[in-house]
């Protein structure tokens, strides 16, 4: 199981510390628009491409526009042993800055 975190509680974390945040979102997508300091991973792409992240570096913090495509992205990186932390709301709750 994963935890779940608001778009506002994310702002406050991220202003205490340097926090890995993942859009899980689609390339063209994270262009539009993304937290600063995202990484683009989009979900399409998570099975080929997880095992770049480093599991000694918990937790992961996922976001996409809404909170569903992150969610499934949580599920599926839990079962593979990574400590990860959905953003229910996604983008289009975030209140903060975008690039």
């Amino acid at each position: 199981m994963f935890d779940n975190i608001t778009t506002n509680e994310l702002a406050i974390k991220m202003q205490a510390s340097n926090l890995k945040l993942i859009d899980v979102r689609e390339d063209y997508e994270f262009d539009e628009g993304h937290v600063p300091g995202a990484l683009n991973l989009p979900l399409s792409q998570l099975l080929s491409d997880y095992q770049q992240l480093d599991t000694a570096t918990p937790p992961y913090y996922l976001i996409c526009r809404s909170g569903a495509r992150s969610a499934n992205a949580a599920t599926f990186l839990t079962q593979q042993g990574y400590q990860v932390t959905n953003v229910t709301g996604g983008m289009l709750a975030w209140n903060g800055v975008v690039e």
